[in-house]
């Protein structure tokens, strides 16, 4: 606090007689000792405008800074990096314009000196390295590439030809790329197939999404490709190539879905019927025949181990069967071979009765006797002979008879 007392004349001259006092607050005084550390910023970082005089050009400190440029006696102000007067635009639009001409005109330049390369230019079809292919021959591949020889290598669309690639079946993913100065480097990822597919007296072979894929001669395969594959797989019928993609697919999907859940017991499958989706039938060799086997469409490998634990019980007690329907539940309907009878013995003189339990019609009865002397059905006659057998009933005792002469 700063006290002004009056004023004293000496030798003419009035002096003021100033005192200062100082006051300093109690709790000013206790914290003297200990400095803050709390301090306000705020002025350190405050932006500072630069006052510049009228004359030279500079704004007031509340207006934005715009530069200006002077020509001449032209002067002209430059706001977004474009000039607001018309002469300004015009310089400016010229600039650009003249900018522009002389990098349009090198690229030109560049690229004529590029296609007039001879180095650039394939020589020949050696050129063009082709790897991942086993079974498609670097002939049918070369194809593909046929106009591009003798062609600047600039000038070839990549993308083009990797399209007409995979349009070959047998090509999944293709790769195409440019080896300058004049070579090409081609990958191919081949399908996979999973089974040989029947159609009439043809046998071509089918991928897991369904394409066909056209048998070829080990004769074809590229020297410097892998060794042809031999493929051990079962013959899939139920899929032709007049059937949408999406049916294909659908179907190929059930097959792979089958052949995963019995594992390593699908080698010994020799045929499988997709035409419905509803019941995968196989044919599954058993000495010199096969047995056709009813698996629905659900719990594969459940009904194969069934059919596989009764198999020698059915084969002891029906020599001739053909077929075995395991899609019901506690029941097996057994159907014979053309032209043979269903064994029975003395005691029961009908197929045995199905499970209590059974969720299905029982099989066609069995006559007992010689069919000459048996009355016929009112049903339609069906083409085999059938027996119900159920599964979890106790094995005979005694071995069946021959049917009577």
């Amino acid at each position: 606090m700063t006290t002004l007392r009056s004023g004293i004349k000496k030798d003419g001259a009035t002096v003021l007689d100033t005192a200062v006092t100082t006051r300093v607050p109690q709790k000013a005084r206790k914290s003297a000792a200990t400095p803050s550390l709390r301090r306000d910023l705020g002025e350190d970082f405050a932006p500072r405008r630069t006052s510049i005089a009228p004359v030279t050009g500079m704004v007031n400190e509340d207006e934005d800074f715009v530069p200006s440029r002077r020509f001449g006696g032209l002067r002209f102000r430059l706001d977004g990096g474009i000039p607001r007067s018309v002469i300004g635009r015009v310089l400016y639009g010229t600039a650009f314009l003249a900018v522009l001409a002389v990098v349009l005109g090198g690229a030109w330049e560049a690229r004529a000196m590029l296609l007039a390369n001879p180095r650039l230019v394939v020589p020949s079809s050696s050129a063009i390295q082709i790897t991942g292919n086993s079974h498609l021959s670097r002939a049918q591949l070369l194809t593909v590439f046929g106009e591009d020889v003798d062609r600047n290598i600039l000038t070839v669309p990549l993308r083009e030809r990797r399209a007409e690639l995979e349009r070959l079946p047998w090509v999944e993913h293709a790769t195409v790329m440019r080896l300058l100065p004049n070579r090409f480097r081609v990958a191919i990822v081949e399908r996979k197939p999973v089974a040989f597919i029947r159609q009439g007296s043809s046998i071509s072979l089918v991928d897991a999404n369904g394409v066909l894929l056209d048998m070829t001669s080990d004769g074809d395969s590229d020297p410097d490709a892998a060794p042809p594959v031999h493929y051990s797989f079962p013959v899939v019928t139920g899929i032709a190539a007049s059937d949408p993609m999406s049916v294909r697919a659908s179907r190929m999907k059930l097959f792979t879905r089958f052949t995963h859940d019995l594992g390593d017991d699908a080698k010994n499958l020799s045929e499988v019927d997709l035409s419905s989706p509803e019941d995968v039938k196989a044919l599954i060799p058993d000495g010199a025949s096969d047995i056709l086997v009813h698996f629905g469409d659900d719990r594969f490998l459940h009904r194969y181990q069934l059919y596989q634990k009764n198999l020698p019980g059915w084969k002891k007690d029906f020599p001739k069967m053909a077929s075995a329907d395991m899609r019901y539940e506690h029941q097996v309907v057994l159907e014979m071979q053309p032209g043979s009878s269903v064994p029975v013995s003395d005691a029961p003189a009908t197929a045995p009765k199905p499970a209590a339990d059974a969720t299905t019609a029982p099989a066609t009865p069995v006559p007992a006797k010689p069919a000459a002397k048996a009355k016929p059905a009112p049903k339609p006659a069906v083409k085999h002979l059938t027996a119900a057998f159920d599964v979890h009933a106790k094995p005979k005792t005694t071995p069946p008879q021959a049917p009577p002469q």
